[in-house]
């Protein structure tokens, strides 16, 4: 008897301390959850449950100036697949007829799918199939026995769906069924995708946003801080199946979508300026080209188009040079465009008046005690030229006279006060300043060669708002690009008014240059073609020969011709730059060739647009010139 309580008394204290040992463990483990190992349990469980998901904010829209959309933002939908969703939910079913059922309505639906989205029914089939992937097994956490095999939970399936087509994937309804039908594993993710409607059309002053919403260049870049907005998040719990606790979200900040932009460019006049350049290429075969459109009162850009150029929609493929800017980044020698610098500056100071004149037949001229050589003239005279035939001949001789008058210092204060050999302040991406030496560092000949627009180099941009100078009466404008600021619900934030850089010629030196300026545009002048009758066209035609290899080419030319119109109230200031132009049967791109009939064309077209009204009835002849220059 003693021996069988022993064994039995044995028995009990080896379940009770089993028992015991067992309860000391789950209290080691608890505490080992709770307190030892907590903050990495706990970490581990917000990883897993917690997400801060991002809320994106809408891009503003950039319109032009009569309120068309040149870019805009729209949703962009991509659809994925959670490949284990569906063998999940059929687990889940309780009764084998409800798991037949609803396998049959998710393999219809699945065809019903692939039919709208114009997939093979095998390919999207395929793309349900479970599936794993192999990592590395310290980073298996997926399980309690970590193998490095995990489930695959996304697969992208489609990228691009519009709104309009997730619509009708989302109604999409089984024969005999009222509601529409939810395929398990399917999820979609929107984002923002910037688009624009006119492709190419002011590309340059446009810029564009990548995939990464990372702007590049032009009003993209430049207004971004206006046009990106501020991101919201939510911060929210997930299942173990990952899906939305909606009860649990905590904190949530909304997107504040960003304010749209109005440019000056408007969208007709743009097109007017790139259809001109489309047909001068396929005339001429440039390297480069370059026609700006302004207003001639308050500086704003109405249109600026570049050869060549690009489709924004397709920036990915699109060469880096095609992208670059060559209205505001590449240097050209300005040629005879120039030479209203040196004859106004001398009109300004009373140097010189209307009547000055000058014999154009030297070959050189003493100036400061040295004889300096002249750059020769295309053509000889038998007679002095006053300084308006100076201008309108475009006399190299005649010019560099002017210049020696004016002097060194005072002709590059000139220089600078047009606006050469500094940047003009034109806010869309990377500009260049220009070249212009201060006068100690000229060569003895600089004197000759600077006032027609020789050893100096600018922008297409400075070249056009110099010619600016005449047309706003003496001042030189800012280049600028956007009128407005709106907010989301379009009311105006900022207005942009025109920006004066300085004041540079007396109001009556601009209006008499005007007047001389109209005789380039004239019958005796190098612009004849450009004149439009009864619209007091003014300009001035420019051919540089190309400094190549360090030597001038004799073949190689930079024609151009800038000017504007009405000359005694004008509205638009044109410029048609070319470079290295090759007129059809060979010669020489000189800018009456290249450059002065898309001038023209352009100017026609804007006439009737703009309704500019004629000065003068067709067939009047010019007003008399005043016989005295002004000083200032």
């Amino acid at each position: 008897m003693t021996a069988r309580g022993f064994a039995k008394n044995l028995r009990l204290h080896l379940i009770a301390g089993a028992v015991v040992a067992s309860f000391a463990v789950v209290a080691y483990r608890l505490v080992e959850l709770h307190v030892l190992d907590r903050e990495h349990y706990l970490s581990q469980i917000q990883d897993a449950r917690h997400r801060v998901v991002a809320d994106p904010a809408r891009r503003g829209d950039i319109l032009d100036t009569r309120g068309d959309l040149l870019a805009t933002t729209r949703t962009d939908i991509t659809l994925a697949i959670d490949p284990w969703a569906l063998p999940e939910k059929i687990e889940a079913q309780k009764f084998a007829a409800r798991k037949a059922a609803f396998e049959n309505d998710q393999r219809a639906a699945r065809a019903a799918l692939a039919e709208l989205l114009g997939m093979p029914a095998g390919t999207l089939e395929a793309a349900f199939a479970p599936a794993w992937k192999t990592i590395p097994v310290p980073e298996d956490t997926e399980d309690e026995a970590p193998d490095g095999r995990v489930r695959v939970r996304y697969m992208k399936l489609l990228e691009g769906v519009t709104e309009e087509h997730f619509s009708r994937i989302q109604a999409l309804r089984l024969p005999g069924k009222k509601d529409p039908v939810r395929i398990a594993g399917l999820t979609h993710e929107r984002r923002f995708r910037r688009v624009y409607p006119h492709r190419d059309l002011a590309a340059h002053v446009l810029g564009y946003v990548n995939k990464e919403d990372v702007p590049s260049g032009g009003v993209e870049a430049y207004a971004d801080r206006y046009l990106k907005g501020l991101s919201g998040w939510r911060e929210i719990e997930r299942d173990g199946k990952r899906t939305e606790l909606a009860q649990f979200r905590q904190r949530e900040v909304p997107a504040d979508d960003g304010w749209s932009v109005v440019l000056s460019i408007d969208c007709a006049v743009q097109h007017i300026a790139e259809q001109e350049m489309n047909a001068l290429v396929a005339k001429f075969q440039p390297a480069k080209a370059t026609i700006i459109v302004s207003d001639a009162r308050t500086g704003f850009l109405l249109a600026l188009a570049n050869h060549p150029t690009f489709d924004l929609n397709e920036f990915g493929t699109t060469p880096l040079e095609k992208q670059r800017n060559i209205a505001a980044a590449d240097l050209i020698e300005p040629g005879s465009t120039f030479k209203i610098v040196a004859l106004a500056g001398a009109l300004n100071e009373g140097l010189v008046t209307t009547a000055s004149k000058f014999d154009c037949t030297l070959d050189s001229l003493v100036h400061n005690g040295k004889p300096r050589r002249f750059m020769r003239d295309d053509h000889r005279y038998d007679h002095p030229l006053n300084l308006s035939e100076v201008i309108s001949h475009s006399s190299n001789v005649g010019t560099a006279q002017v210049g020696m008058l004016l002097g060194e210092r005072r002709l590059y204060d000139y220089a600078r006060a047009f606006g050469y050999g500094e940047r003009s302040g034109y806010p869309l991406g990377r500009e260049e300043p220009g070249l212009l030496a201060d006068p100690a560092r000229w060569s003895g000949i600089d004197i000759t060669r600077i006032p027609a627009g020789y050893s100096i180099a600018a922008t297409p941009l400075q070249i056009h708002y110099g010619m600016g100078v005449i047309a706003s009466g003496g001042q030189l404008l800012r280049p600028q690009v956007i009128r407005q600021v709106l907010d989301t619900s379009g009311e105006p934030v900022y207005t942009f008014r025109p920006a004066v850089r300085r004041t540079v010629l007396a109001p009556a030196t601009a209006e008499t240059m005007a007047r001389m300026l109209q005789k380039v545009a004239s019958p005796d002048g190098t612009a004849k073609a450009a004149a439009i009758p009864g619209f007091e066209v003014a300009g001035k035609t420019g051919t540089a020969q190309k400094l190549i290899g360090g030597r001038y080419s004799p073949r190689n030319h930079v024609g151009s011709f800038v000017g504007f119109f009405p000359a005694s109230r004008p509205r638009v200031v044109i410029s048609v730059i070319v470079d290295d132009g090759h007129p059809p049967g060979g010669g020489t791109g000189y800018g009456a060739v290249v450059a002065v009939p898309s001038f023209r064309k352009v100017a026609e077209q804007l006439i009737q647009y703009l309704d500019v009204k004629p000065v003068t009835a067709p067939g009047v002849a010019l007003a008399a010139l005043p016989k005295e220059g002004v000083r200032r």
